[in-house]
């Protein structure tokens, strides 16, 4: 009689698992080899591949019998893909020329325009009015409709903690002389700030929005003899700021001419959003957001974030971030196909633009079709492809709110994954748009390789067995999500927006090299800060660093080069060596 109670068991546990859908593994390889294919050209965002893909991914999400939202499914948006200058930029001081790219440059979110006015000093451009820090260089000067002269950096050059430097950029003085009304803003180093008196050349960034205003780099030698009276120099004004003068109200006495042209190259591209509506009448207008990222590198080449910039190729994207892209096209599917539907409504998305600066889920984040209060949580897979030996993923965001990791130990204990946690809401992808809409936050990811942003992620070295380990998982986590009766209470965990650290150079690691090794093979990390960059990517205490963006690093010495042609907000991708195997760590700067 036992054993044919054990048997009825086996014979109902078999029966249970074929009433609920599968996952095509076929399906989902025929997907990932489209989407990475030589026909897609890597889905650069704004090409006719990118709506290629796009349109691939609307298609599945019709079959797997979902509703479009927004736009019939297409929620489209603008982005700048790159940006030069024209040959009709001009600068004079009564009537004296100066000469683009030798005395002047433009920053890149600089306004297109001509303005001729008066010059008015204003400090550093800051205005501060916090608990522990006052500062307001403005006070009692009337920058209405003139041209604003400022220093760059802060008034605190030598403090590597300044608490200054996360307001001290020059899109935040621009905003400011902006909100004063003025005119257009003029940028120049002293010696503290800018001891080799270099102009800023004009580079691209992700993710640029015009300040509204001119913005223009003046070097310091060009001020000294043409903007400036003989008994001021650019030096001495930022000695005065230094020491704690803020309030000088000089006006210059000189007019300064100026036009200012770029031209941006702006494409549209666009989210793809549909809905799997829930079956409960009042939890149906919650909402649980599934996204992944769509877009990829295109090409590659310079400023386009391969690690192999010298390689015009195609940048396949199978894991970054076609594995992704499939997946919630796969969860989709499972979740439909379910005779009983979910309480809670799904909103799946796949992004386009994550790679120029998360544009998309950010433009998403705030434009959603529902009010973001009716948001339960957001999961997001990206580079989902490639399961390890020791079957481990990565889950950000843990610390987004107080059920969350309690949540995920009762699902592991059901399925034979590793999972590493990180409770830091804000990253180098889509859920960090989320989180700062004060959203609780699941990051998916098996993790970074060799052939990250590289020709050589393809299609055929996915881990598609893999893959639907990591999607069942999900598929336990969405239904819970779904279904539970009460919402996650969200927590903050970590800073909401990008924070530049400490001086020296652009951006730091945030990290403590070896110094007593003598090896030229790589730079030994002696220590790792606490919630700094290198922290949040994972690097350890112990790992040594061979390669920051496909460049090597032998030495010390090797790695401050490298250090300094990074920019704060930019991802570097930072090759470690780890108990012999390589590391590659996605470092959010």
């Amino acid at each position: 009689m036992r054993y044919s109670v054990i048997f009825i068991f086996i014979l109902f546990s078999f029966w249970a698992q074929a009433q609920q859908p599968q996952i095509d593994i076929l399906q989902m390889q025929e997907q990932i080899r489209y989407l990475a294919s030589d026909e897609l050209k890597g889905r650069f965002p704004g090409t006719p591949e990118d709506q290629l893909a796009a349109d691939y991914i609307r298609e599945a999400f019709l079959t797997a019998g979902l509703s479009p939202m927004a736009d019939n499914g297409f929620q489209y948006f603008s982005v700048v893909t790159s940006v030069e200058a024209t040959d009709d930029n001009k600068l004079n001081v009564n009537g004296t020329a100066a000469v683009f790219e030798q005395d002047f440059s433009l920053y890149a979110f600089s306004s297109n325009a001509t303005v001729e006015a008066e010059v008015v000093f204003a400090g550093y451009g800051l205005v501060l009015d916090m608990d522990s820090l006052q500062w307001n260089d403005f006070e009692g000067l009337d920058v209405k409709d003139k041209w604003v002269l400022v220093l760059e950096g802060d008034p605190e050059p030598d403090n590597n903690d300044s608490p200054f430097i996360p307001f001290a950029t020059i899109r935040n003085k621009a905003l400011n002389a902006k909100d004063q009304g003025a005119a257009g803003l003029l940028v120049v180093g002293g010696i503290q700030n800018d001891p080799k008196d270099e102009i800023t050349p004009l580079l691209f960034e992700r993710s640029i929005v015009s300040a509204g205003i001119p913005v223009i780099d003046l070097k310091r030698s060009w001020s000294d003899q043409y903007l400036l009276d003989n008994k001021l120099t650019i030096d001495s004004l930022e000695s005065l700021a230094v020491e704690g003068v803020n309030n000088l109200n000089l006006l210059t006495g000189k007019v300064l001419k100026a036009t200012t042209m770029l031209e941006r190259q702006e494409v549209k591209t666009q989210n793809i959003v549909f809905k799997l509506e829930g079956s409960d009448p009042k939890l149906k207008d919650e909402f649980v957001v599934l996204g992944a990222h769509c877009d990829h590198l295109g090409m590659g080449g310079q400023g386009s974030g391969s690690r192999v910039p010298d390689t015009i190729a195609t940048h396949y994207g199978a894991d970054d971030n076609a594995s992704g892209t499939v997946g919630i096209i796969q969860m989709a599917s499972q979740l439909a196909a379910l005779e009983e539907k979910p309480r809670r409504s799904l909103v799946v998305v796949a992004f386009g633009a994550e790679e120029l600066g998360l544009l998309g889920s950010s433009f998403f984040a705030k434009n959603m079709p529902f009010e973001s209060t009716a948001v339960q949580a957001m999961v997001n897979f990206d580079m989902i492809g490639r399961l390890n030996e020791k079957r481990s993923i990565v889950i950000g965001g843990t610390g987004t709110s107080a059920e969350t990791e309690d949540l995920l130990d009762q699902l592991k204990s059901r399925h034979e994954l590793q999972l590493s946690y990180s409770p830091e809401g804000f990253g180098a992808s889509d859920h960090a748009s989320f989180y700062a809409q004060d959203i609780p936050v699941f990051f998916i990811s098996t993790g970074a390789h060799s052939d990250y942003h590289t020709p050589g992620d393809t299609w055929d070295k996915i881990n598609y067995d893999g893959m639907v380990e990591i999607l069942y998982f999900n598929e336990d986590l969405l239904l819970e999500l779904l279904n539970r009766d009460e919402r996650l209470s969200f927590k903050e965990a970590g800073p909401k927006q990008r924070t530049t650290g400490r001086r020296g150079f652009k951006v730091t690691l945030g990290i403590m090299p070896d110094f007593t090794s003598s090896a030229t093979d790589g730079l030994g990390v002696g220590g790792v800060t606490k919630g700094g960059p290198a922290d949040r990517a994972g690097m350890l205490k112990g790992d040594k660093i061979v390669g920051i963006n496909g460049m090597p690093v032998g030495t010390i010495y090797d790695y401050m080069n490298r250090l300094k042609k990074l920019k704060a907000g930019e991802r570097a991708n930072v090759d470690v060596m780890r108990n012999g195997e390589k590391v590659i760590l996605i470092v959010e700067l």
